[in-house]
């Protein structure tokens, strides 16, 4: 029988499992589960994705009025959402994230004969999914954490974020609904909801989760870190935390457009509110006459923008005493302020420069519209202060052809620095496909060996199992010498489609 608890979010009763009742159907659930074939378990996907389009119209509704995001940016969302789950699907059917590798028995071997060994890859186990504030659909509760657990054959309990608890019921029941049309146990998917950090701190801690995905503050991830390697039996956790996604301006990038280049550069530092996780909120400058008509556009077109309703107070309020404390920083200079806009939590965007003394200082993320521009004199200036920065998510390149050369020297720093380069473009903006990285090097995630973002972040909840010298009849199908499935596997050293 399972258990439930009610709560009031935001005004509205919810009625949920509580996390042992969740946990415990979502590990009933896993046997069964994780022995879904690549059909079934890509149908499911499919599934999925169909009944959250089935109720589009509210999910939109719900979700912009909770987020106050537009409807456009939530419609996005939707696709965002219902597009990572078919790419799953398709990559379950595929299925090379199995890994499969054979090397078969050389009896005949001298001196000593080799066993028959195989390997593929297997699901964790039931897996905690956090669901983020300001993504309340792509990053939430059938978002890509979520996506990718499912495809790896790990049943999944999502914590759905209280900022938009009624966007979370409504996908969970897609879920759901996709689950039992399926025929799969109820524990496959499982919704938890609650304001505070009780539910969040149980979860992570309960010896039936395997692994936990997390977006959001880096405070909070490094919280559930230590909780679940404080356990008797340490697991994972994949948290995505914090960035300041650093922009390098080359010299022959603001001699072909300074204006152009700056405007293009506000335009995403204030997109959104500057809620994204790519925000771009450091920005190396060179010194001199371009660099100064680059930072005076800058200035001009944050001081002609108006600040828009942030998710909630406690954000807004968190921007505030961020934006405060980078403009009393000794050495920084506030560059331009915006407008605030209606309502106590839409504050204007800020532009400051900063000394290159102080960018320890300034390089704390400060989740909005706010940004800090640091100038350099040469390339030999500017590469120990990249070498010195924190891990990240994103790093950005605007050059032209006459700076390839030191633009090449730019990638041998930041490629040990972040996990996605760009080259004159902007972060904001993540691609879901096969190629994406959306991780980073610590602190902006806690594992910077993957990815939450495209077809990789499967690999998150598996772990590898060799085989050796197991019967014919009863070896997994994936490893069998007939390939019931298809796979494409390495065979005594070679890939085989």
């Amino acid at each position: 029988m399972t258990t439930e608890h009610t709560s009031i979010i935001a005004g509205v009763e919810q009625t949920t499992p509580d996390v042992v009742a969740a946990t415990t159907a979502a590990a009933q659930a896993f046997s069964v589960y994780r022995a879904t074939t690549p059909e079934q378990r890509a149908a499911f996907l499919e599934s999925v994705a169909t009944e959250i389009e089935a109720d589009r119209e509210a999910i939109i509704a719900a979700a912009a009025a909770e987020s106050h995001l537009p409807e456009g940016r939530i419609a996005g969302e939707v696709g965002r959402t219902t597009g990572q789950l078919r790419m799953f699907a398709d990559v379950v059917r595929v299925g090379d994230h199995l890994g499969v590798r054979i090397d078969p028995a050389q009896p005949d071997r001298a001196p000593l004969p080799r066993a028959d060994i195989r390997q593929r890859m297997v699901p964790l186990g039931p897996v905690a999914v956090f669901g983020a504030s300001n993504f309340p659909l792509a990053f939430s509760t059938a978002g890509g954490d979520t996506a990718s657990a499912l495809a790896a054959g790990c049943p999944v309990v999502v914590k759905g974020h209280p900022a938009h608890p009624r966007a979370g019921v409504l996908v969970a029941r897609a879920v759901t609904l996709a689950v039992a049309a399926a025929g799969l146990p109820a524990g496959v998917f499982s919704f938890v909801l609650d304001e505070g950090i009780e539910v969040g701190q149980q979860l992570v801690t309960d010896p039936r989760i395997t692994a936990v995905g997390f977006t959001g503050s880096r405070g909070g991830g490094l919280a559930l870190v230590a909780a679940a390697a404080a356990r008797p039996v340490p697991i994972p956790v994949y948290a995505e935390m914090s960035s300041i996604n650093p922009v390098v301006v080359l010299p022959g990038a603001i001699a072909s457009g300074a204006e152009d280049l700056a405007a293009a550069y506000v335009d995403s530092l204030t997109l959104g509110s500057g809620q994204f996780c790519t925000n771009p909120g450091l920005l190396f400058l060179p010194k001199g006459e371009e660099g100064d008509r680059f930072l005076a556009a800058a200035g001009r077109a944050v001081s002609a923008a108006t600040g828009t309703q942030m998710l909630t107070s406690g954000i807004a309020e968190a921007y505030a005493a961020g934006t405060q404390r980078q403009a009393a920083t000794e050495g920084v200079t506030v560059v331009a302020t915006g407008q605030a806009g209606e309502g106590a939590d839409a504050p204007a965007p800020q532009l400051v420069e900063a000394a290159a003394e102080q960018l320890d200082a300034v390089s704390d993320e400060v989740f909005g519209a706010a940004g800090v521009v640091v100038r350099y004199d040469s390339l030999e200036d500017l590469l120990p202060q990249l070498a010195e920065l924190e891990g990240q998510l994103t790093a950005t390149v605007q050059t032209a052809e006459s700076d390839h050369a030191d633009a090449a020297r730019l990638i041998e720093v930041l490629e040990l620095k972040v996990g996605r380069i760009l080259f004159n473009g902007w972060p904001t903006g993540v691609e879901v496909g096969h190629a994406m990285v959306h991780g980073g090097p610590f602190p902006a995630t806690s594992d910077g060996r993957t990815t939450s973002v495209g077809s990789l972040a499967i690999e998150r909840f598996q772990r590898p199992v060799a085989y050796q010298d197991v019967p014919t009849a009863i070896q997994p199908a994936a490893i069998r010498d007939d390939n019931p499935w298809g796979l494409t596997r390495r065979v005594d050293g070679r890939l085989e489609a």
